[in-house]
């Protein structure tokens, strides 16, 4: 809101053109995927990290009560322990701690955001995931599909490909 009111501000009396330019700016803004700083005030990268430390414990139960869709994560984080059995379940998630793979950039849309990964244990694969700001202001894993995840899913698409040039 402050933003609006110093657009209008500096606009003097030019209202109509003001608020056509205002509306555009507004738009603009929340249209395209931005950067944000890893493990800043407005960064999903501590819930990340939470989930992650549940998911290489093997406490699917804590995951899944991190997500926005509980018992659709819960469900999809027990048939692939099933899967991969609970040793390799955790070796999984657990190699997202080693030193050679690290978070290299987050990206915002609207209250989404996609976390990217850097496996380099994996010959430098480049992993996403989503999360969803609540309006408590916590990060929840996105499990809902929607616009901004699938844009954001581009965004992960765009910038694999820029780190393949």
């Amino acid at each position: 809101m402050h933003r609006l009111t110093e657009l209008l501000r500096k606009a003097g009396g030019k209202w109509g053109l003001s608020l056509f330019l205002v509306a555009a700016a507004a738009f603009a803004q929340g249209n395209e995927p931005a950067a944000v700083d890893p493990g800043s005030a407005g960064s999903a990268y501590g819930t990340a990290k939470l989930l992650l430390k549940h998911l290489a414990a093997g406490d699917i139960e804590a995951a899944a009560r991190l997500s926005n869709a509980p018992r659709e994560r819960y469900e999809l984080l027990r048939d692939y322990r099933a899967k991969l059995g609970e040793e390799e379940f955790k070796r999984v998630f657990g190699q997202y701690f080693q030193p050679e793979n690290r978070l290299v950039a987050e990206y915002r849309l609207g209250s989404h955001h996609l976390l990217i990964w850097d496996l380099g244990e994996v010959a430098h694969h480049l992993a996403g995931q989503y999360y969803v700001e609540t309006e408590e202001g916590k990060f929840l894993i996105d499990d809902v599909p929607g616009e901004e995840r699938s844009r954001l899913r581009q965004a992960l698409d765009s910038y694999r490909k820029k780190q393949n040039r």
